[in-house]
């Protein structure tokens, strides 16, 4: 294969399903525990604790696979190393947590209480500890490597079921971001991979047997000959067409800019006409994508991280390229200082919110007018630094605070000006809470963690404390990363939703199930608790995209002999309706698509695998790279 042969720090075997993103847990309090998912209500600090003061300051290193890794992004060590996918990287079989210490120890077939709340801020294990998770192939066995027990606290587990088939995953508006599916090499191991049936009644495409045969393939046409009435046609795709390093690489986007639907992948970026997927252009890269915004501006231009050299080993993500996504052409190019060890180190968050992109890592962040380059503010003076921004018309931070490098971490949300940087609130949280993500911006809805617990928590327009999610079921999100700390944008999630009333957020599967299904529930933003559960279609798994027109908007994932589709859920009730069918005779390659990103509008739906890898160079070429549906 072309380019640099890049080490994976994950490795699967198969596009095996798993189970597990995240779990609700339960949050410190004083009160009495609640039996359930979320426990009792998340205790905001006092009001007349004194914030930090402004500035910047990060953790201590923490171990992780990338070296060790300081601040807010710091890597965190688990069963495997950290993993850079959006749900955690799977270690296999179901992995039930151990009792929690403290007098709440959860009983055998009883939701799990929190765990009494032990100040100061602890060493961190992982955002979530390393756990299965949906979207994720398993890892490959290995002698030394312990199974994964860790997961959000109270008990609360999560799990995995290897063995089956991955199907399309939702991805959304907040959804940006990858997973990894190990190729074993342009030799497999000298192995050639074994050609298997196809449910999508194709002839299946045997690998080629010289240099002179290729692999193909499949057309929109050939995808629709079986389509009934009622489906959905494949509207059109399109291949990946690019010769990738050894173990793959993620995509970037999808990003709309007027009538064109561009992705970034490895060292181009590529754009089609949202009609019929024609090629508009496309703009070569001097080296590796390394991050990108959620979405580009309303005139469609994005700035994306490229980095500096080619080295396997030296590259620093530090160079900023603007794109105009209409034309292809390349605008401004400038290198952000990342002289600093720790700040080398780091992990980069990226957003566009108007006409600034920020780009955030554990020790500054700097922010840059996308119409010109421009840098608009920096670091900031003091020991409170933000680390990452939203994107869209309202800017949330996630903020860390340290004065000194042995002192406990203290974290703060903060909405902010974009053009300034300044803030205009800050809500500090309780000592050993760190930021996620931000699952919405308006209403404002928080995750936040500690290394065993995951909250979620709703603010008001002006900052201050008014709920927090209380449940009794195991629930998932799909982020990009399993936290902004460890590889995500802060606005990088799917699986939630939220209108002026109301949070919506999938369930995990069941356990022991014959066949995969989940629920979406409805939360009250005003009390927290569940109001109505509306159960994915039989034998399939649903999750919320976004609102679209007073309605959750939906996607249903494909199984291999059923496609996928696009619906909706009544806010008052949760009564399901179906908007766009795919067909069943394209549900095998839809399934194929890796953890894809799924993307509604004008009555069509855009898929793209969050990665792409295969064992030979044309099969990876042929590899579908966008899916398209509708009239």
């Amino acid at each position: 294969m072309g380019g640099t042969k890049k080490p994976c720090p994950l490795q699967g075997t198969g596009r095996e399903r798993t189970k597990g993103d995240v779990l609700m847990t339960q949050p410190p309090g004083q009160q009495q525990p609640q039996q359930g998912g979320f426990g009792a209500p998340y205790d905001p600090p006092p009001d007349t604790a004194p914030p930090p003061q402004p500035g910047y300051g990060f953790p201590p290193p923490q171990p992780g696979p990338y070296g060790q890794q300081p601040g807010p992004y710091g890597q965190q060590p688990g069963p495997y190393g950290q993993q850079p996918g959006p749900y955690g990287q799977q270690p296999g079989p179901y992995g039930q947590q151990p009792p929690q210490p403290g007098p709440y120890a959860p009983q055998p077939g009883q939701p799990s209480p929190p765990v009494p709340y032990t100040p100061p801020y602890p060493q961190q294990p992982g955002p979530y500890a390393q756990q299965p998770g949906y979207g994720y192939p398993p890892q490959p066995p290995t002698a030394a490597a312990p199974p994964a027990t860790g997961g959000p606290g109270g008990g609360g587990r999560f799990r995995s079921r290897p063995g089956v088939l991955l199907g399309a995953v939702l991805a959304a508006l907040l959804l940006a971001g990858g997973g990894i599916w190990l190729a074993t090499g342009d030799d497999g191991g000298g192995k050639k991979p074994v050609a298997g049936p196809s449910d999508d009644g194709k002839k299946p495409t045997a690998p080629p047997t010289s240099d002179d045969e290729t692999f193909a393939g499949p057309t929109a046409a050939e995808l629709n000959a079986g389509r009934k009435t009622g489906e959905a046609k494949v509207a059109w795709l399109q291949e990946n067409g690019v010769d990738l390093p050894q173990y793959g690489e993620e995509t970037h986007g999808p990003w709309f800019a007027g009538d064109v639907i561009a992705k970034g992948m490895y060292r181009k970026v590529t754009g089609y006409a949202v009609d019929d997927g024609a090629e508009r252009w496309s703009l070569a890269l001097p080296t590796d994508l390394c991050a990108s915004p959620t979405a580009p501006t309303a005139d469609g231009k994005v700035v994306v991280g490229i980095e500096d050299n080619v080295s396997e080993s030296e590259a620093s993500c530090s160079v900023l390229q603007m794109i105009d996504l209409r034309t292809g052409k390349a605008g401004w190019k400038k290198t952000v200082d990342r002289s600093g060890l720790q700040d080398g180190l780091s992990h980069v968050a990226m957003s566009i919110s108007g006409d600034t992109v920020t780009f955030g890592r554990n020790t500054a962040s700097n922010a840059y007018r996308v119409s010109d380059g421009k840098e608009l503010f920096g670091k900031r003076e003091g020991v409170c630094q933000p680390f990452a921004f939203t994107g869209g018309p309202r800017m949330i931070a996630a903020v860390s605070c340290q004065a000194e490098p042995a002192d406990p971490v203290r974290q703060q949300v903060q909405e902010v000006d974009p053009v300034t940087g300044a803030p205009k609130w800050t809500y500090e949280l309780k000592a050993g809470w760190s930021v996620a993500h931000v699952y919405s911006t308006s209403p404002l809805v928080i995750s936040i963690k500690q290394p065993e617990k995951w909250a979620v928590v709703v603010l008001n327009d002006d900052g201050t404390y008014r709920s927090q999610m209380v449940g009794e079921e195991d629930y998932g999100v799909r982020c990009g990363e399993e936290s902004v700390e460890t590889g995500s944008n802060l606005d990088d999630c799917a699986g939630v939703a939220a209108d002026a009333s109301r949070f919506y957020l999938s369930t995990l599967p069941e356990d022991g199930a014959k066949t995969q299904t989940n629920k979406v529930v409805a939360f009250d933003l005003a009390t927290g608790k569940s109001v109505w559960k509306a159960p994915a279609p039989a034998g399939r798994l649903m999750f919320p995209l976004r609102m679209e027109k007073g309605k959750v908007l939906v996607h249903v994932e494909a199984v291999y002999r059923g496609g996928g589709e696009i619906g909706t859920l009544a806010p008052s009730s949760g009564t399901y309706a179906t908007l766009l069918k795919h067909p069943a005779s394209a549900a095998g390659t839809e399934s194929s698509l890796f953890v894809p990103k799924v993307a509604y509008r004008e009555g069509r739906s855009y898929l793209l695998p969050q990665r792409i890898s295969q064992d030979e160079d044309e099969e990876e070429k042929a590899a579908t790279a966008v899916l398209v549906y509708g009239e």
